[in-house]
């Protein structure tokens, strides 16, 4: 019983628990979809119902992987059946746990906003924003933000991290940025401003139907 509701795993090979990295950022990925539409329905459509809804299942995959256990985690039940062929990256599962807690706070503040006070203000925004930046970090680059607060509460050295952050290593030269690669980030970023700064007026105009079955629709409704 004790084994089944332990977190992480034994794996042979690594000294304490571990959890499958892979599977992680696929459900990182997962509830980053759902909580960016929830809140596409809300900033469009003034409808709060979709995020109600993501909160409360958000709220209660964390509980499951916090105080049960991440096998029994939906998102991470079904993350793993998507990269199931995929070759496990395994990661400490101590740092994870502590991000999970952040997890677990932050959805459980938006449980007492959204569905018991049932309202919203610039917490709930921020709050929102915090964790789609988590969970895109996560998904995206393989960073897990709230992993780097653990080091600051816990003494013991985090151990595993995905891509071998934690431990100390030289560069290889592929991972290396030059001058002139350096100079073409921001002068691309550059021309995103020039862009924006020059042709916002002309894209702030309404594009035209090409067909004009917009005007023959204004027109039959005229007659």
């Amino acid at each position: 019983m004790k084994k089944l509701f332990k977190f992480g795993e034994d794996v042979k090979g690594y000294n304490i628990p571990v959890l499958n990295e892979r599977e992680i950022r696929a459900a990182a990925g997962i509830l980053f979809l759902a909580t960016f539409i929830s809140l596409m329905f809300v900033l469009f459509n003034d409808n709060f119902i979709p995020i109600k809804y993501v909160v409360i299942f958000f709220l209660m995959d964390f509980m499951i992987r916090v105080f049960i256990s991440p096998k029994f985690s939906p998102t991470l039940i079904l993350a793993r059946l998507i990269v199931q062929n995929q070759t496990p990256e395994y990661v400490g599962a101590a740092q994870k746990k502590f991000a999970w807690i952040i997890g677990v706070v932050l959805a459980a503040s938006m449980f007492i906003f959204f569905i018991i006070v049932n309202a919203y203000s610039a917490i709930t925004g921020i709050i929102c924003l915090i964790c789609l930046i988590f969970l895109f970090f996560e998904s995206v680059f393989g960073i897990c933000l709230g992993c780097k607060f653990y080091p600051l509460f816990f003494k013991e050295k985090v151990q595993y991290c995905p891509g071998e952050v934690c431990e100390v290593k030289q560069k290889q030269d592929i991972q290396k940025t030059s001058g002139s690669q350096f100079f073409i980030l921001l002068a691309f970023i550059a021309f995103i401003f020039l862009t924006v700064y020059i042709m916002n007026d002309r894209f702030s105009v309404k594009p035209h139907d090409l067909t004009g079955s917009s005007n023959i629709e204004q027109t039959s409704q005229h007659k």
